[in-house]
């Protein structure tokens, strides 16, 4: 009887057989991708000498050093260190945060790697390989694999006196921990698709958007170190329109307005609990997403049409919306 082995032994220096397609590509992002990415600490000290802190990961996208983050990584914190996986240092300032979006900007005091390619999550489709790098529990540089599970979804979040959700969030299964948060999630080709989130008690691999309102807001940040945010007041949920409803209004959901707001934009133009919005300047909208996508810095202080079915009855309501209070 023959003791041969009946498989082959690899050569281990041989990446042709040693590795699967599956893991050439994740070493070949891991490796284009991580020394974009560092892990940062965000420190200060309050007036009565606590120490607050914050940590996570950062995602350099300029050539002079500006990095994405995420805004509850930084809280408010000014200053900190972020650490390549190179080994290079360099002393970080925040620019701006969002808290609504949960983006933030740093900047790099000294040299920083070259930026990474940002891409456009618009373009992702459900099932799709990415590759998360980040820095969990203190691990520089480690890298997950998955497949993006959802998109579109939501997280509910509150600043101050305002109920917002982040808007058009990617749901993956990659594998993300403390630390991940402000860390890159990318494609297949390298290109930074999205901002790694961890949300406490969520328990999922989340990311924001890069997309073209995202990339508003960041252009927002870098500019005036906030977002200038456009407010009605009201708290609404997408609900499915009736078989009479679709065939008048050649719609088939719109928003059901489920709060309104004491004293805001939306309560003084007349909006009731119940009404369930429609239009807006015009737009179709069905989700608190397509609503707050119209809601930026040019609709502050300026008439915003909203067509509403009451009682199924159709009715225009004008409002104005005011500008939101930064949290």
């Amino acid at each position: 009887m023959s003791t041969e082995p009946d498989f082959e032994l690899l050569d281990p220096d041989d990446d042709e057989h040693a590795l699967d397609a599956y893991s050439k590509i994740v070493v070949r992002v891991a490796e284009s991708v991580t020394p974009h990415v560092a892990a940062i600490e965000m420190t200060s000290t309050d007036r009565r000498g606590r120490i607050r802190s914050g940590s996570g990961s950062a995602v350099v996208f300029t050539g002079d050093g500006y990095m994405l983050t995420n805004a509850h990584v930084v809280a408010g914190i000014r200053s900190g260190r972020a650490v390549f996986a190179d080994g290079r240092q360099t002393d970080v300032e925040l620019v701006g945060a969002d808290p609504l979006s949960d983006l933030a900007v740093v900047r790099g005091v000294k040299s920083t790697p070259p930026p990474a390619v940002l891409g456009n999550a618009e373009t992702l489709k459900v099932g799709q390989l990415v590759i998360a790098v980040g820095n969990p529990l203190g691990l520089a540089g480690s890298v997950t694999a998955g497949v993006v599970s959802g998109l579109g979804r939501s997280i509910p979040v509150r600043a101050g006196e305002h109920r917002r959700v982040i808007e058009d969030v990617i749901q993956t299964d990659a594998a993300l921990n403390p630390g991940n948060s402000g860390g890159a999630l990318a494609d297949t080709r390298g290109r930074i698709v999205g901002i790694n989130t961890a949300v406490a008690g969520l328990g999922l691999g989340l990311a924001v958007p890069i997309n073209p309102t995202t990339q508003r807001i960041i252009a927002s940040l870098l500019r005036d170190g906030r977002v200038h945010r456009a407010y009605l007041g009201l708290v609404s949920t997408p609900i499915p329109l009736d078989a009479s409803a679709v065939v008048r209004t050649g719609q088939k959901e719109g928003l059901r307005v489920v709060e309104v707001i004491p004293r805001s934009p939306a309560e003084l133009s007349g909006l009731q609990p119940g009404d369930i919005v429609l239009r807006a300047q015009g737009r179709a909208v069905s989700s608190a997403e397509s609503l707050q996508k119209l809601l930026f810095e040019e609709a502050i202080g300026r008439p915003f049409p909203l067509t509403v079915l009451r009682e199924g009855k159709p009715l225009q309501i004008l409002t104005v919306p005011s500008e939101m209070v930064q949290p």
